[in-house]
């Protein structure tokens, strides 16, 4: 009943975008920069029939912010196209958008984005992933410029060390997407494109430090020697307070020392073919546990820690040739993971590597845009756990391929319908091959109004290893209870997207409808067992359906606004019918921000917010705490001062609410067990677990920092 009261609101606000003050003979998806002192983090790229029919009519201002709408995705379909044009919905995000909230790692940052969502799962260690639309981060396909980067031994902890000052945006995929980009595209695709090396020398230099003891730093540079253009990015970042405001003698937050070096060069060629290379290099150490933890514990089972160390290196680059008369492009990515963690005493020492590349040929005949690729992907893997021992206790290091190969066809019906299928199969070492087709349809409705349907197949080959569940307990033992089969799931969405007036400025409504049915869907099992968490494939089926809406409203003058909401419903039904919540996904979440720049004082003001409704959490028989998290808000506020063209002064409030969860540790007072037996002082049988997390263990602070920008004139 719900699920149709929420389609029917869903035709209502269709109804309304439908009597909107057309602006041009396409929308945009996105606000747009409407005047060089208001936003354009979140921008649409109109075509030739926006320029000629808007700039006509607009103020001046208006003209000389469209002429900056220049933005195009690559993420939906594998080209680069105007976002208009898409008939895959993308949504992008430009650096300037998370600037508004400045944050120290871009996985707190992306928790500004309507229906994606950062849940961290341990409050030892504070690892966590990435949701869409309530689905778990392995879900999520993660990737640098378009090419798979952060495996699934890092998919932890692979969006904390990406310097933000290598970012140029973030595109943003809901959805399966396993068509182009194969397993673990289920809930959708986050790409991160970071920026262009130019011919210009450039440097900047970025610091941050919060009341909280967290130090950031942004160093970047551009330059060139001889036709080649680099880009290099530094971030590091440190936190080496120890905070117990909850005083249950454990750190509220870990520690951590991180960092990050980034290059990428383009190498100009006659042809205008491209040719780029890119490296990173990642370190972290992270540690969480209790109060009076030192290195000499660590391993030890006098003081209970949780150490993560972990070293990580990353090469990725594009190369266009020509074969005959026909163009070609190989991509490349290849990444080598190194970690030795303790879980309290629980030893976890792995190593990953993983290599990617993909030959890709597209041409254009008559109406017709077609897209080919031939992927491969190898996988080695080896740690000290079970998954990589044979039944004679000897190792043996896990090694898979996969190769497929994917067809595209982007087909233009009419100047105001396009009609997008592909394909996609998939073979691996250790599966049977898997089909995968999508089908999207894009429709011009009316001048400011684009309607798009989509509906695909995703699957998740299994590729399950014991670090990506131990670095989010921690204190649970992970187990496998029969041979995993590929899941599967099929979706449906359909997006709807209009532009309009209001007042003197552009206004954007952004709606989706979502629906995505799993089969042999792997669910942890945190109930059966408080010690455990075991994995099976679903005997029955899993649902994740909602509504999503985003909205956006810009004016001349600096003052910009956005609001967006995602309701949703995660379940799963077993053999008997029985129908159980998913654990960490929240049925409400808002996101919401209000701005202004008074560029008479070079001053910027940002207030952003998020509000998350009740999630289920993993509790314990006759727990004491409640099953569902309470609705909660999280505020922030943020000034900007610009000085003169090169520097700009940052002062921001987090938590302005100061809320904080409460008991997020089961038993802080007997980490290793020693005295869970004991009937008399627990006659429930509870054992140490931190698990029951649902918002950040961080107090109301201040953050202060600086930007400065050196360019070569």
């Amino acid at each position: 009943m719900y699920f149709r009261l929420i389609c029917y609101s869903f035709c209502f606000l269709l109804g309304l975008g439908l009597k909107g003050q057309p602006v041009g003979a396409i929308i945009h998806t996105h606000p747009v920069l409407v005047s060089k002192n208001s936003d354009s983090s979140r921008t649409g790229i109109p075509g030739k029939a926006f320029y000629h029919s808007v700039n006509d009519t607009l103020p001046l201002a208006q003209q000389r912010g469209s002429e900056q709408l220049q933005e195009v995705v690559v993420s939906g379909t594998m080209r680069s196209m105007n976002r208009l044009s898409s008939p895959i919905p993308v949504e992008s995000y430009s650096t300037r958008f998370f600037q508004r909230n400045i944050q120290p790692d871009l996985f707190s940052s992306l928790g500004m984005i309507n229906g994606v969502l950062p849940q961290v799962t341990c409050n030892v260690c504070n690892t966590g992933s990435i949701q869409i639309n309530g689905l778990e981060g392995p879900y999520t396909m993660v990737l640098i410029d378009g090419m798979p980067i952060v495996s699934s031994l890092s998919s932890v902890y692979g969006f904390s060390g990406i310097p933000n000052s290598m970012i140029k945006r973030v595109e943003v995929v809901k959805g399966p997407a396993s068509t182009l980009y194969g397993s673990e595209a289920l809930a959708g695709v986050i790409n991160i494109i970071t920026k262009e090396p130019g011919n210009r020398n450039t440097m900047g230099f970025g610091q941050t430090i919060s009341t909280y003891g967290e130090i950031n730093t942004d160093a970047s540079a551009m330059f060139s020697i001889g036709k080649a253009h680099s880009l290099l990015g530094v971030n590091h970042f440190s936190m080496n307070q120890r905070k117990d405001l909850n005083q249950d003698f454990f750190t509220d937050v870990s520690l951590q020392n991180r960092f990050s070096v980034f290059n990428k060069w383009m190498f100009p060629r006659k042809s205008g073919l491209p040719a780029s290379l890119a490296g990173r290099y990642f370190y972290e150490d992270r540690w969480g546990g209790q109060m009076n933890w030192q290195r000499k514990h660590r391993g030890g089972s006098e003081v209970y820690g949780e150490s993560i160390y972990t070293n990580r290196f990353e090469l990725l680059g594009t190369y266009g040739f020509r074969l005959g008369a026909q163009e070609m492009h190989t991509d490349i990515s290849y990444n080598a993971h190194a970690q030795h963690s303790y879980y309290g005493t629980t030893l976890y020492d792995a190593r990953q590597h993983t290599a990617f590349v993909q030959l890709r040929w597209e041409r254009q005949w008559k109406k017709h845009r077609l897209l080919t690729g031939l992927p491969f992907r190898y996988q080695w893997y080896d740690d000290n756990s079970p998954a990589t021992q044979q039944l004679t206790g000897k190792n043996k290091p896990a090694v898979n391929r996969f190769a497929g190969i994917f067809l595209q066809d982007e087909w233009e019906v009419h100047p105001d319908l396009v009609v997008l299928t592909g394909l996609r199969l998939e073979i691996s070492g250790t599966q049977r091959p898997v089909i995968s087709p999508r089908l999207s349809i894009k429709y011009a409705a009316a001048e400011n109004h684009v309607l798009r349907l989509t509906a695909g197949n995703g699957f998740r080959l299994v590729n399950l290893f014991t670090e990506d569940h131990a670095a989010l307990t921690g204190a649970r033992t992970v187990v496998i209870k029969n041979e995993l089969k590929p899941e599967r799931s099929w979706n449906i969405n359909l997006n709807h997207t209009s532009h309009y007036h209001l007042g003197e400025g552009l206004a954007t409504i952004d709606a989706n409808l979502f629906y995505t049915r799993f089969s042999n869907r792997i669910l942890p099992d945190y109930d059966s067992d408080p010690e455990l968490i075991i994995y099976d494939n679903l005997k029955g089926y899993s649902i994740s359906k909602g509504i999503s809406v985003t909205s956006d409203w810009n004016l001349p003058s600096g003052f910009r606004a956005n609001a967006g909401f995602t309701w949703q419903q995660v379940f799963t039904v077993n053999e008997a019918k029985e129908r159980s919540r998913q654990v960490y996904a929240p049925g409400f979440t808002a996101n919401y921000g209000i701005g202004c720049t008074f560029q008479r004082w070079g001053l910027s003001a940002d207030f952003t917010g998020r509000t998350l409704g009740p999630m289920r959490l993993p509790v314990f028989p006759n727990d004491f705490r409640p099953e569902y998290s309470p609705w909660y808000s999280l505020l922030d506020m943020q000034l900007v001062k610009q000085t003169g063209k090169r520097f700009e002064w940052i002062l921001s409030v987090k938590n302005l609410l100061n809320f904080l969860p409460e008991n997020p540790i089961m038993r802080p007072f007997d980490p290793f067990d020693q005295l869970s037996n004991d009937p008399v002082q627990n006659p429930n049988g509870y054992t140490f677990d931190p698990s029951y997390n649902y918002a950040p263990m961080m107090a109301r602070r201040l953050v202060a920092g600086f930007r400065f920008k050196l360019q070569e004139q």
